[in-house]
């Protein structure tokens, strides 16, 4: 090959280290070869956690474009930080025989420190963050930026400190390594770890064929499988997630791990498959920590990564935080809390003819104080699609049931048989159907079923949106929340927004009163 293969890389000490085994390779091989250093945004901006920049490919980004625009033919990096979606148009061209995969610990004095209840550890990797927590709760993490020796130097200048971590393979191609250093057999490194690679543009074919002669096909085989594990769990570089693969007597063992950001949750997964049998084996993986609650583990961490727009009164269930559409960053919590209340036998010493009911709460309600069995009624007329369903599954055939209250009690003052009914209710029940049932000369016996109780959160006021379920909530919001000019009200039915329209100039109504509906009309507001 005639031309001059010019080889990108980031301009830290490693990092050149890095490209000089690449440039070795390939000029052994005869090929005739230029460094072009270049300095990243992580290289930059010293002053945050990777994990907050909320860049993917940090390390690699401006070596991904100095190559699409021509100016480097390959570029090197560590395989750990690159992720694992290229862009299109530039292609993995081989590893290089992989180094030392762990994660290292370098004391500042001596390691007495492990035994006690507290000590400083600096790192700017929540990996490493998360599994040390996990392991020693009581500890305190602080970051740490820059290259090796400016990390190596930092943690001897400060004083409160007891130690670092660092990766292996980085202090011993460097050969910076301390005699104070231990591998930390346990904590799982990151995918990739300990291996150098490059990349190149796909059209380039002839520079491809070159490279793959440098290719370590153990090495490569072991990565992909980590970083195959990595991307079905969409960690990309600021979750914490672990993986390691390895070949021993021709079988692949693996081992991942995936934690919360602060260590308290922890999902393992361990495999080992024949080689040639391995295909499935990240797949497999990912799969049990997604089963063993690692989606919920993910998603949740997603949710923190950006600011929340839409705020709901009521806490939702795992399936209906899953509906939301992903410029959607909801956060919920229940701003209504239920008691439920003793119900005295003598409402129920005969069978009554009819029965209101207008929420599930109320059913509970009754179901707490009596059984199925006891619970006689005639007639059962309720409000809302998921009130009728529980009604009916638990208590006994619905007579009739609308999306509100109002409705429902036009409907019984023309259609209902008699003139009496009995209302199990909330302490802070609406006046619509009592009121319109007593106009009419039908006489209600209101038993208190349950006790509503405001729980007011305060909600920043960058969040756009406030999902309402009932007139309560709106009540409880207000009681520690000023309503933004701009801020839309999503609500449940029209009890819910005629409530609303009280504080909020945007008042949006759901077209059936359920949370899912209303889940719908958040979504449309982003599309």
């Amino acid at each position: 090959m005639s031309r001059i293969i010019r080889i990108g890389t980031r301009d830290s000490e490693l990092a050149l280290y890095q490209a000089r085994a690449v440039r070795q390779q390939l000029e052994q091989l005869g090929h005739k070869t230029v460094l072009v250093p270049l300095k990243s945004t992580g290289d930059i901006v010293l002053d945050k956690p990777l994990y907050e920049l909320g860049i993917t490919g940090i390390f690699t980004r401006t070596l991904d474009i100095a190559m699409l625009n021509g100016d480097i033919d390959i570029a090197v990096h560590s395989l750990k930080d690159v992720p694992t979606v290229l862009p299109k148009g530039i292609v993995q061209a081989a590893v290089m025989k992989r180094g030392n995969v762990r994660d290292t610990i370098v004391f500042k004095g001596t390691e007495e420190f492990l035994g006690g209840r507290e000590a400083v550890i600096a790192t700017s990797s929540l990996r490493r963050k998360a599994q040390w927590l996990n392991r020693y709760p009581t500890h305190t993490i602080e970051d740490i930026r820059g290259n090796v020796a400016t990390r190596l130097e930092k943690l001897d200048n400060t004083e409160h400190w007891d130690a670092a971590i660092f990766a292996a393979a980085g202090l011993g191609r460097l050969d910076v390594r301390p005699e104070t250093a231990d591998n930390l057999e346990w904590m799982v490194p990151a995918p990739g770890q300990g291996a150098i690679m490059t990349t190149a543009l796909e059209e380039d074919e002839e520079l491809l064929a070159i490279l793959a002669e440098i290719n370590d096909e153990e090495t490569e085989i072991c990565t992909q499988i980590e970083r195959e594990f990595l991307n079905r769990l969409e960690g990309g570089c600021t979750a914490p997630i672990g993986a390691l693969c390895y070949i021993k007597d021709e079988e692949i063992f693996f081992e991942g791990i995936l934690l919360s950001p602060n260590g308290t949750k922890k999902i393992t997964v361990e495999r080992v498959k024949a080689l040639g049998e391995h295909r499935d084996i990240a797949e497999w993986c990912a799969n049990y920590v997604i089963g063993k609650g690692g989606k919920s583990l993910m998603d949740a961490m997603k949710e923190t990564s950006r600011p929340t727009n839409i705020y709901s009164t009521k806490s939702f269930t795992e399936d209906q935080r899953l509906l939301f559409h992903e410029k959607v960053t909801p956060k919920s919590s229940d701003f209504v809390k239920i008691n439920l209340n003793r119900i005295a036998p003598r409402f129920l010493k005969n069978e009554i003819e009819n029965v209101v009911i207008t929420s599930k709460n109320a059913v509970e309600a009754l179901l707490t104080n009596f059984s199925a069995i006891e619970l006689q009624f005639k007639n059962i007329y309720c409000v809302g699609r998921r009130t009728k369903r529980m009604v009916e599954k638990r208590i006994g055939e619905v007579r009739h049931s609308e999306n509100n209250a109002k409705k429902l009690a036009e409907y019984l003052v023309e259609f209902m048989e008699g003139n009496e009914v009995t209302y199990f209710c909330s302490d802070l029940r609406l006046d619509d159907l009592p009121t319109i049932l007593k106009e009419n000369n039908i006489d209600v016996k209101e038993v208190e079923a349950y006790q509503t109780k405001l729980d007011s959160i305060k909600v920043d006021d960058s969040v756009e949106g406030i999902m309402f379920y009932s007139p309560s909530t709106v009540k409880s919001y207000k009681q520690e929340n000023n309503v933004g000019e701009k801020t839309i009200a999503f609500c449940i039915g029209e009890s819910t927004a005629k409530e609303a329209s009280k504080h909020f100039k945007d008042v949006r109504i759901a077209k059936i009163p359920t949370v899912e509906s209303v889940i719908e009309l958040v979504n449309g507001h982003y599309v």
